[in-house]
């Protein structure tokens, strides 16, 4: 199972096996495809979050000045990007350029699932006080191959909480699978 390369994610481009809006073919790389941050961030509100719950949140719109992240907040943003893929598994992760900064982009959902078709929404968090920017580069998504036949590709789950996402920032859904997991009642 390999990465794609970039003559490779181009071809796939072609063949209509990635969908990346819009798309830019300067900001593709070698074996990735850079991502940039959406204007708007979106918080929790309460002091602590609940997962059985949904919980309440803030919407702010990134300043063109920019916009200082405190440690110890988290996040959420989304890409400007909208991203399907057929038959290939997308993986997000940060640009090491906002890594070097001390930002997190994302906390554990770097990988999305065949499937997905939407904004990615990335949960951040500061080491230290760092100011962003709308439209900044923050992240590259690689693609892989998959072996196999897919039976269940998320946009047709039933259970699908984040499939078509917009381009706003999207809170956890977590509490959507109490009672109908297995394991979670």
């Amino acid at each position: 199972m390999a990465i794609l390369s970039d003559s490779e994610i181009l071809k796939r481009i072609e063949k209509g096996d990635i969908i990346i809006k819009p798309f830019h073919r300067e900001c593709l790389g070698s074996n990735s495809y850079d991502v940039h941050l959406g204007k708007f961030l979106k918080f929790y509100t309460n002091g602590i979050i609940d997962a059985k719950k949904r919980n309440p949140t803030e919407m702010i719109e990134i300043p063109k000045c920019g916009l200082i992240l405190r440690p110890y907040n988290l996040y959420l943003a989304s890409t400007i990007e909208y991203t399907e893929t057929r038959g290939l598994v997308p993986f997000l992760d940060g640009k090491s350029s906002i890594g070097r900064l001390g930002i997190l982009v994302h906390k554990t959902a770097g990988r999305g699932d065949i499937g997905f078709k939407g904004h990615w929404t990335l949960e951040m968090e500061a080491g230290k006080d760092v100011k962003i920017y709308a439209g900044m580069p923050v992240g590259q998504i690689f693609f892989q191959e998959i072996a196999g036949k897919v039976l269940n590709p998320y946009n047709k789950k039933k259970n699908a909480k984040y499939s078509g996402q917009g381009s706003m920032p999207v809170e956890s859904r977590m509490w959507k699978n109490f009672g109908k997991d297995p394991f979670w009642k």
